[in-house]
């Protein structure tokens, strides 16, 4: 039965990408759409405040409106962290925030990863969770993907548009209709709403417990659907108020899939060629289904080292797991959280088996299963370069790709945005190796896993992490926030580069020499570079953590 709901959720979400996708693409396309009437009046009064004017940006300007603003709203953010303690909207009395704290926390909500080294309900007042963290949720993915639709424009040799119409259009078109009808329908399944204080509850042995509530339903939806991930709570979508039933689950994971898998529809249908979205689709579907069954398998094969004890383990490794989901629904859960760069977690990711943990590190570091809104797919498009510029030289032909030659100037881009990654992970993870020893749960490989998880997913933008890490700490704070700041910009400057660059190329008409991007084979090779860019990268790095954590558990 576990199987047959899983199928169903897939079905789902494959029958929602293609229409989200080519909506996304009316969006941005600056076509009518069904919502004109009810947000068009809005953005007027908007453009005028903000003194926006419908004007192309190149790619610097484009580039630097996005930092810069993002820049300055971090700075809004970070004083309400600071001052929240004295500011209204806060029945608990919650103390403001520690300068490390709120410099990573503002970080990491605004670039789109959502890490937290807090506990939602004990570290942050209603106003914070309102003005800051959903304020940020919805800017920091319509940034996100307006870069990522700005990419596409200049591929195809299109202006590049306006950052600031992009992100607007993001919110009122996409993101805000979207989250209100889901809020609403959270409601429904029992996720609270509202703005009372604590409750107080008492118990069978007559103790006094304190419920912890609040604007959840909002902010709820647009975590899932803006692959924020985070959490009202601590446990995130773990705890019942914020995840109380199957049905909630099945929608939380269809909002976190629901603009990833769309975009590769948009990209065919903005670069006039639908087969090309298509085959990278089915390109990133093929990988997220051989992952998801790796886990499951794992999962439900349960614990080596318990199973060889004799202790019956029918329904799989169960730690950490809630069991009102169970084992299979966990491992979904887990492998579309990482596929979908958003970070919310039903289970305690720390807990997985180690070929499971393996998976979602492994999301994490290729960035291409699906990924977050925008720039998820913008590294999708990068590896979409890397195999043309590879294939070309196999056949000793100058690389085209949407009919513009790639040559060194893209290439050395490339390569270093290809580059960067590694380097904020693995880095960061040998240093706290050797200083932060005593922040680990474990001193062994799943020490190490632990480590590496925490800064993997904070150069991925994704914000879970192996909760056995103590990261309260300044070192953590500082470090992962430095991590998720270089690893959200580093890359979407230098892309918008190389859209830049191939924007201003004029296009070479195809020939039969031509090698096409909309065809299986361009598929098997974008796979091949992918899975081997990413193996010949990080595999060293696994191996000593969960691989050599999984041959120990080996009876």
């Amino acid at each position: 039965m576990s199987y047959i709901a899983i199928a169903i959720t897939l079905l789902l979400s494959l029958l929602l990408a293609r229409p989200a996708g080519l909506y996304m693409a009316q969006v941005f396309n600056y076509e009518r759409t069904g919502l004109d009437r009810w947000f068009g009046w809005l953005e007027k009064p908007v453009y005028a405040i903000g003194g926006i004017r419908k004007e192309n940006y190149s790619w610097k300007q484009y580039a630097l409106a996005a930092v810069l603003s993002n820049a300055v709203m971090m700075l809004l953010v970070y004083l309400i962290f600071r001052f929240q303690g004295v500011l209204p909207l806060n029945p608990s009395g919650i103390a403001s925030m520690e300068p490390t704290l709120a410099f990573n926390t503002v970080i990491s909500f605004m670039a789109n990863t959502n890490l937290q080294h807090y506990s939602g309900e004990s570290g942050l007042s209603y106003l914070s969770q309102m003005l800051a963290i959903v304020f940020m949720m919805f800017t920091s993915p319509a940034t996100g993907l307006a870069v990522g639709i700005a990419i596409i424009r200049g591929l195809t040799g299109k202006p590049l548009g306006n950052f600031f119409v992009d992100m607007v259009r993001a919110i009122t078109r996409i993101l805000l209709p979207i989250c209100f009808v889901l809020a609403l329908v959270f409601v429904a399944l029992g996720v609270p709403q509202t703005l009372e204080p604590t409750a107080l509850g008492h118990t069978l042995e007559g103790m006094t417990q304190e419920i912890a509530r609040g604007p959840v339903a909002s902010f709820l939806s647009i975590k899932e659907l803006g692959n924020n991930g985070g959490g009202f709570f601590g446990v995130n979508s773990a705890h019942p108020f914020e995840n109380p039933d199957a049905i909630s689950n099945l929608l939380q994971i269809l909002l976190m899939l629901l603009l990833g898998t769309g975009l590769p529809f948009t990209y065919g249908k903005m670069v006039g060629n639908k087969k090309q979205g298509r085959v990278l689709f089915v390109s990133m579907a093929m990988m997220f289904i051989v992952f998801l069954g790796i886990s499951l398998a794992s999962e439900n094969a349960g614990n080596p080292a318990v199973n060889a004890l004799g202790i019956q383990h029918q329904q799989g490794s169960m730690e950490g797991k809630e069991v009102r989901f169970g084992v299979a629904q966990s491992a979904l859960y887990s492998v579309v959280t990482t596929a979908s760069e958003t970070g919310a977690v039903n289970t305690m990711h720390d807990t997985l088996t180690p070929i499971g943990g393996l998976i979602t590190i492994g999301n994490m570091m290729l960035n291409t299963v699906f990924g977050g809104v925008g720039v998820g797919f913008v590294n999708v498009l990068m590896y979409t370069m890397i195999a043309v510029f590879l294939s070309g030289l196999m056949v000793g032909r100058t690389p085209e790709f949407l009919g513009k030659k790639i040559e060194g100037k893209e290439m050395k881009l490339i390569a270093v945005t290809l580059i960067i990654n590694p380097i904020l992970i693995l880095l960061p993870t040998a240093l706290a190796l050797l200083t932060q020893s005593d922040t680990l749960s474990n001193p062994g490989f799943h020490g190490l896993t632990q480590a590496l998880y925490e800064f993997t997913s904070a150069a991925a933008n994704n914000g879970s992490g192996f909760e056995g890490l103590g990261d309260a700490t300044p070192f953590w704070n500082i470090s992962t926030g430095i991590v998720m700041f270089l690893g959200r910009y580093f890359s979407i400057i230098a892309m918008l580069a190389v859209a830049g660059s191939l924007a201003a190329k004029k296009t070479v008409p195809e020939t039969s020499g031509t090698f096409r991007t909309d065809k299986a084979l361009f598929g098997t090779v974008f796979l091949g570079t992918v899975l081997i860019v990413g193996a010949l990268t990080f595999f060293p790095a696994l191996a000593l953590g969960p691989i050599a954590e999984f041959l120990t558990l080996k009876p």
